[in-house]
């Protein structure tokens, strides 16, 4: 199937509408990191894990609430299994206190309920250090990867095109995550799951670029004699229909995971939403434009050497 058989659309020439687009959501994304921040789950914070049982479903935003006032905080409540809950505490004290809290404040609010504790879990605060320090090292080391193996594949310009763009679409979902907290009706907290799906932008959004920056060296080989803008508007006219099929194919997956695969696959399932569609359009207005102003650089660096 092919959707733009015969595209010539100038998306090299337009390239500065596509920096002022990315300018803008990286304002934003960087001003709500700076003034809102992120808000991380018990896996980067340390805390506590209960799984509760209930015999009739309950709300988690309903739960969430109630229980805010006893733990001294909201705590991550998500549906788990059917009718159980997750519930998720930073709270200070013993787990032995804390689940009293939590199983009394049930019994008492939701008494038809008949809350029974299932499980519970608990992460130190050295742990959690350890956790987000490993998320940090485990992202910047991929992007180090990635760059290198664009350099030995390719060159060092189209390695600078394609961490530019991976940054592109890792800051702009955070930023999303980070100004969606509090308003939209899932958690959109930073836990494992949440750095799985970042982890998994990253390796999608360069299989895109890959294709594009495939079929570049390919034309310019062929086409030696015309503009280097040319070469790589025709390149990415000519990935387009891949690209795009690709994308709405994933994305169409990954939304139906959203709807139906239940609250605590729905962030993860976000994240990657955010992430198709973001690193999709970054293959086309942000690597492949950033491969073009470094080869005029070149140019002009070697006409002004003459």
């Amino acid at each position: 199937m092919r959707w733009f058989e015969d595209a010539n659309y100038p998306l090299v020439s337009s390239r500065k509408i596509g920096y002022a687009i990315s300018g803008v959501l990286l304002t934003v994304a960087i001003l709500s990191l700076t003034f809102r921040g992120l808000e991380l789950g018990i896996d980067f914070l340390g805390g506590m894990e209960f799984i509760v049982q209930t015999e009739e479903r309950l709300s988690s935003v309903e739960v969430r609430g109630t229980l805010a006032e006893p733990l001294g905080g909201e705590p991550e409540v998500r549906s788990f299994d059917g009718d159980a809950l997750l519930i998720r505490t930073v709270a200070e004290g013993e787990i032995s206190e804390i689940q009293e809290i939590i199983m009394g404040t049930l019994a008492e609010v939701y008494p038809n309920a008949n809350p029974t504790l299932e499980g519970t879990d608990v992460v130190g605060p050295r742990f959690a250090a350890d956790l987000q320090r490993g998320a940090i090292y485990s992202i910047l080391g991929a992007l180090l990867v990635i760059f290198l193996y664009i350099l030995i594949r390719f060159e060092w310009r189209f390695g600078v095109g394609s961490v530019a763009a991976l940054f592109h679409d890792v800051i702009i979902v955070l930023g999303l995550f980070s100004l969606l907290q509090g308003i939209v009706p899932f958690s959109v907290q930073i836990d494992q799951a949440i750095i799985a799906a970042f982890l998994t932008i990253v390796g999608y959004s360069l299989n895109d670029t890959v294709v594009v920056f495939d079929r570049i060296r390919e034309f310019a080989n062929l086409f030696k004699t015309d503009p280097y803008e040319d070469v790589v508007n025709r390149s990415i006219n000519a990935t387009l229909s891949r690209t795009v099929v690709t994308s709405v194919t994933t994305l169409l997956v990954v939304t139906i995971l959203f709807i139906f695969g239940g609250e605590v696959l729905r962030g993860f399932s976000f994240a990657l939403m955010c992430g198709v569609v973001i690193g999709t359009y970054s293959s086309v207005f942000v690597a492949s434009p950033v491969v073009v102003e470094l080869n005029l650089r070149r140019i002009r660096a070697q006409q002004g050497a003459r």
